[in-house]
């Protein structure tokens, strides 16, 4: 399944020459993924009264003066609900054929912080466009509690492209003839005749599971800090309720945030990679993708042996919502890749979910 065209999403290689070619201006080469470039916080923050985006021709520094907005100190945590915006230490210069997605990554997400990318002159966040030349910016929010990050931490990561290789359906039914890309709970791969649900775009629909007795954990809100620098240091219950099944079913209240699992295990082979996409509001106002991105390699295994690994979940409801066993509760598509990276996640000795078997929090957490 490699791409000999060469279309596709930049691998591990393409983006380590970037970083010497200077075309990714101050990254760090230990800050490369298989498919992705963590961006790192510089020591340039400010507390925001509102978020923007600029228009055509504007600077974001230009949109900070005309904002109120007042420096940081990094010593003092990140409120709850405010908005920060810090200027990344990366900066960007690409090539007219070159333009850039990013993502939250997964600690990210997981502790619902919601970060977006701003670049001058962007009216969208989070893009990145065909020869853009500039720096960039990261718009932060901590949604259930304080965090405390420093100069450094990696909280988004940018994916690059020179094509959208996202499978159609005809696209997708291809190649789950040739390669499997998601298993059921008894390690069967799942063929394209016996996905029930169907968006009919190149997407496959993942259920909630709901199997276990534990099935995942509701945010409690907290007033105590969590700082991003410690590792498998807090306990769960500081911050979350572990949820069990009743009666099949969970009960999901407007507003709140939920971690749970897909019933599927995702399998990402090598030659592509994967994210999570936005739900159609026809199976319910929720959201589930904010940290939603797969490296080639997630649950292939160090060989091609592994049999995929559930996907979990930052869940939002935009209403009250009882939600059953085995309801769609996220969807994935895939895309291929211009090469198959030289390095890929499960290959990755110090990968932080190789492990994940059901509903996951954050590597900060004890298990």
């Amino acid at each position: 399944m490699d791409n000999p065209q060469r279309f596709g999403a930049l691998p591990y290689q393409d983006i380590k020459k970037f970083i010497a070619a200077g075309i990714f201006g101050n990254a760090k080469a230990e800050n490369v993924n298989p498919a992705s470039l963590d961006l790192s916080l510089s020591e340039e923050i400010y507390r925001m009264e509102g978020i923007f985006l600029p228009r055509p021709g504007e600077t974001v520094t230009e949109l900070i003066e005309k904002t109120e907005h007042s420096r940081h100190n990094f010593e003092n945590p990140l409120e709850r609900d405010v908005t920060y915006l810090a200027r990344l230490n990366e900066t960007a210069a690409l090539s007219a054929d070159i333009y850039g997605y990013c993502n939250p990554k997964s600690s990210t997400g997981r502790n619902d912080v919601h970060v977006r990318v701003l670049s001058d002159g962007v009216s969208r966040y989070d893009a990145i466009p065909r020869g853009y030349q500039g720096p960039l910016w990261l718009a932060i929010n901590s949604r259930s509690y304080p965090v405390k990050v420093s100069p450094g931490e990696k909280l988004t990561q940018a994916r690059f492209f020179n094509r959208d290789t996202r499978l159609t359906e005809d696209e997708l039914k291809d190649v789950l003839r040739e390669e499997p890309l998601v298993f059921d709970s008894h390690g069967e791969s799942i063929d394209y005749e016996e996905i029930k649900i169907r968006d009919g775009d190149g997407s496959i629909i993942l259920r909630l599971d709901l199997d276990q007795d534990m099935v995942g954990y509701e945010c409690l809100g907290s007033s105590k800090v969590m700082d991003f620098s410690q590792r498998t240091f807090y306990h769960p219950e500081d911050f979350f309720r572990r949820m069990k099944k009743e009666d099949e079913s969970i009960y999901l209240k407007k507003g709140g945030f939920y971690i749970l699992s897909t019933k599927e295990a995702v399998r990402v082979p090598p030659s592509m990679a994967c994210e999570v996409a936005p739900m159609d509001e026809r199976s319910g106002e929720f959201r589930t993708h904010y940290a939603g991105f797969f490296d080639p390699g997630w649950g292939y295994g160090k060989n091609g042996e592994g049999k995929g690994r559930p996907a979990t979940l930052e869940v939002r409801p935009f209403e009250d919502m009882i939600i059953r066993n085995k309801q769609a509760i996220a969807k994935v598509k895939f895309e291929r890749m211009t090469a198959i990276p030289e390095v890929i996640y499960d290959s990755i000795a110090t990968s932080s979910y190789t492990s994940q078997s059901n509903a996951k929090l954050s590597k900060h957490f004890r298990e």
